[in-house]
C-alpha cells in the first residue's frame, strides 16, 4: 500500500525516521563494500536485546541492520557513519552478534541474510524498523509505518544529511 489518506486521522501525528541506506554511499566512496547491494537483497535486521527507552505505553527492543565490514575498514565504517546522526550514525555493536542478543546471524528477523567471509565483522546499527517491533511488541489499535527496505523518499542529497 501506498497511500494512507483513508487511514489517516486529524489527531494524528506522523514521525519521519531517518535510514541507514542513507550513509551507504559514503561507505562506497570509502572503499568500504556493502555485502546486500553485492548480492542484491535487503540488509539483514535483527531484534536485538538492546531496550527501547520506554515513552508512553510503547516499549520494546532495538533492531538493528547488520553490515559485514572487513577487520581492516570498521574502524573507518565507524568514522564514516558517525558523520550521519541524524540518520543512525555510529554502528550501536561491532562483534559478537550474541552479545546483544542475535543467536543466529544466518536467519535475520527482517530482511535477507547475507554472506560473511573470513576476515570480516558483523557490524551493527540502530534501524527505522525498530518502530515495527515496539508495534508488534505493544499492539496499539492502529500504527502505520513502513515495510522494511521501502522508506520515505526525499530530494535531499545524502551528504546534506551528514556533518563535517
Amino acid at each position: 500500500m501506498t497511500d494512507i489518506t483513508r487511514y489517516w486521522e486529524g489527531d494524528m501525528v506522523g514521525f519521519l525516521i531517518g535510514c541507514s541506506f542513507t550513509f551507504e554511499h559514503a561507505l562506497l566512496n570509502n572503499g568500504i563494500p556493502i555485502r546486500h547491494i553485492e548480492e542484491g537483497c535487503n540488509v539483514p535486521m535483527y531484534i536485538t536485546n538492546l531496550e527501547c527507552t520506554k515513552a508512553g505505553k510503547f516499549h520494546g527492543m532495538t533492531v538493528a541492520s547488520m553490515r559485514p565490514i572487513p577487520q581492516e575498514d570498521v574502524v573507518r565504517a565507524v568514522q564514516v557513519t558517525s558523520r550521519f546522526p541524524a540518520v543512525h550514525g555510529a554502528p550501536i555493536h561491532i562483534g559478537n552478534p550474541a552479545a546483544i542478543g542475535v543467536t543466529d546471524i544466518s536467519r535475520p528477523d527482517f530482511g535477507d541474510a547475507v554472506t560473511i567471509k573470513e576476515g570480516e565483522v558483523p557490524v551493527f546499527w540502530a534501524c527505522g524498523v525498530t518502530p515495527q517491533a515496539v508495534a508488534m511488541e505493544t499492539k496499539p489499535a492502529l500504527m502505520i509505518t513502513h515495510a522494511p527496505g521501502h522508506m520515505f523518499i526525499t530530494d535531499l542529497r545524502d551528504e546534506t544529511l551528514g556533518v563535517l
